[in-house]
């Protein structure tokens, strides 16, 4: 877990890392899809519908949209404060931070869910927007630590990747005088095991959301924590130890 989501970063840890959240976020994006009936781990389709909506007149539906976008900005955006925290105070959690946040929201969400998601009141959009900041602070956090090669929360690019890939893999080098087209198979592969562990969450997260409600959102809090909680505990170590020093 230390070197999972520890400050000091490696390809291997950083494609492991992006592995394990890719599956958290397939599972929250699809458990949320059954529980709201909204996607919110993307936000080209919040866009567009916010443009549609804007020009059939539904201006709830329009704020709605606006919400969860500045939702999963918000998350991004703190995730990079809570990083350049850490980084600036060279604490080993820099990275197991938002990880940490993201997991008691998670908690909350589950834990008071079904009151959360009720239809009245616009409590719908407030849990849609809810995940869409869970779903920023994530993608943010792996952007960060991979320096933008992995993302998580949504697989638009991911698959055009593979599609860049398979083109490079299918092309038929028959001029030895040019240079030879040849496929990244690392990245390749990197990309399908995010992209299966993505589908794999998802279907993870509707089978618990169908089984068990809202409370299947606890595993993968208890996931998160596990993965975060060993350079946090080490900081904390490191502070108590600071503390008695001075005393």
């Amino acid at each position: 877990m230390r070197r999972l989501t520890g400050r000091q970063r490696s390809a291997t840890a950083n494609r492991q890392l992006g592995c394990v959240l890719a599956f958290v976020a397939g599972a929250i994006n699809a458990g949320g899809f059954l529980a709201i009936g909204r996607y919110t781990s993307h936000m080209t389709g919040v866009i567009s519908s916010m443009a549609d909506n804007l020009v059939l007149g539904q201006g709830a539906l329009v704020l709605a949209a606006l919400a969860a976008v500045g939702a999963f900005v918000a998350g991004a955006a703190t995730t990079a404060l809570l990083v350049n925290f850490a980084r600036r105070r060279r604490l080993s959690s820099e990275y197991a931070l938002p990880l940490l946040f993201e997991a008691s929201l998670l908690l909350l969400f589950g834990v008071l869910g079904a009151r959360l998601a009720a239809p009245e009141g616009g409590a719908l959009a407030l849990t849609a927007a809810l995940l869409c900041y869970v779903m920023g602070l994530q993608n943010a956090v792996v952007t960060k630590l991979s320096r933008a090669e992995i993302r998580t929360t949504h697989m638009t690019g991911i698959i055009t990747d593979i599609g860049i890939e398979l083109g490079k893999l299918l092309y038929w080098n028959r001029d030895p005088g040019q240079p030879r087209v040849a496929p990244n198979r690392a990245r390749l592969s990197l990309l399908a095991a995010l992209l299966g562990c993505f589908l794999a969450g998802g279907v993870a997260g509707a089978l618990g959301f169908k089984h068990v409600g809202y409370l299947s959102t606890v595993p993968l809090a208890a996931l998160l924590c596990m993965l975060a909680i060993v350079p946090a505990a080490d900081d904390l170590a490191r502070s108590l130890a600071r503390l008695r020093r001075r005393s």
